[in-house]
């Protein structure tokens, strides 16, 4: 599937809203031939707009040899350690420090950047970033966990762990010279993650009015045994006080699967949409419910495209073409809600 660059980068703009600010702009107007690239400048740009703010800083535990006594003294480790002859004490103390685990994350990730195969203009410009993170460690890159908490206090840098994410997730460490190398972003794992969030996020941008969500469906039940149900968690829903629409998105290098030159959907898709409508119809009687399975175009030469009525809901198949100008996309995303709604 070939995705115009820009068209990443307009995708992430919704995905992650900060980087339609001011400061991101510029983005927007250069030519960019592959993703890494990319996401270097978008960093770059996220790096030093949080230079503007601050760099978040964490009480982080320190254990010392210190001559003036500090914190907690740990009595028991000095005398083994014999350092009291020297008129010296083991201390523990709280330090209010910039080696946060969300600064060790981003010097990582500007690191790797730094020995991959991008632009000159673009190591320099990381490399002189890197000064403000002197008193940050890096992370080994298998073992970072993402599950970060974020609060008021570092909100700003939801989009930017985001970035890294999405960057170290593709890495490929190549062994004949030692040098890091950043695969094609555009595999089916990530880019489904980004197709998802992208439509949600645009949705609520722009029709705000749908109240769109990524919906938990709520199993309709006779007992109440919910034991070893799996969750519904819904891509995207839109809703008035009269319609539901539930979207499935889906990016896949194949949206149709063929045998013996038939060609039919993919069966656990329309199991999951039409199992998702009929229970959201139970939960809301009231209002009209409809699913559509929304593929991302492929260049395969036959795309699905059709309507199904099934037990008295709609169920539709389409595609979303990504490879066009991004007017268009937006073009294809607003003619949906004027279908259904």
């Amino acid at each position: 599937m070939n995705i115009p660059i820009k068209n990443i980068y307009y995708m992430l703009s919704y995905a992650f809203q900060v980087l339609t600010q001011n400061e991101y702009k510029k983005i927007q107007v250069e030519e960019f031939s592959d993703a890494k690239n990319l996401f270097a400048e978008i960093l770059i740009k996220a790096v030093q707009s949080q230079l503007k703010r601050y760099l978040n800083r964490e009480y982080i535990l320190q254990t010392q040899e210190l001559s003036t006594p500090r914190g907690k003294i740990q009595f028991t480790d000095s005398i083994n350690a014999m350092v009291l002859k020297n008129k010296k004490l083991i201390c523990s103390f709280d330090e209010f420090s910039i080696n946060s685990y969300l600064n060790q994350i981003l010097k990582t990730t500007m690191c790797v950047l730094i020995k991959s195969d991008i632009k000159k203009d673009k190591k320099e410009n990381l490399k002189k970033l890197l000064i403000f993170f002197l008193g940050v460690q890096e992370l080994p890159i298998q073992k970072i966990n993402w599950h970060v908490n974020f609060s008021k206090n570092n909100q700003t840098y939801k989009m930017i762990i985001g970035i890294c994410y999405l960057t170290l997730k593709g890495l490929l460490q190549t062994q004949s010279n030692g040098k890091l190398k950043l695969m094609d972003f555009l595999d089916e794992q990530r880019m489904s993650h980004l197709y998802e969030k992208f439509i949600l996020e645009y949705y609520k941008k722009h029709f705000a009015q749908l109240k769109p969500s990524s919906l938990e469906i709520k199993w309709q039940l006779d007992d109440n045994n919910t034991f070893l149900l799996p969750k519904m968690q819904s891509d995207i829903v839109l809703q008035n006080d009269k319609k539901i629409l539930i979207i499935d998105a889906k990016f896949y290098s194949k949206n149709i699967q063929t045998n013996f030159q038939k060609h039919t959907i993919n069966s656990n898709n329309l199991y999951q949409i039409f199992t998702y409508v009929k229970n959201e119809t139970l939960n809301h009687p009231n209002h009209q419910v409809a699913g559509l399975l929304l593929y991302a175009k492929t260049a395969d030469n036959f795309q699905p495209s059709t309507t199904y009525k099934m037990s008295g809901n709609q169920i539709q198949i389409s595609t979303l073409d990504l490879n066009v100008q991004f007017e268009e996309i937006k073009s294809q995303l607003n003619a949906i809600v004027k279908i259904f709604f």
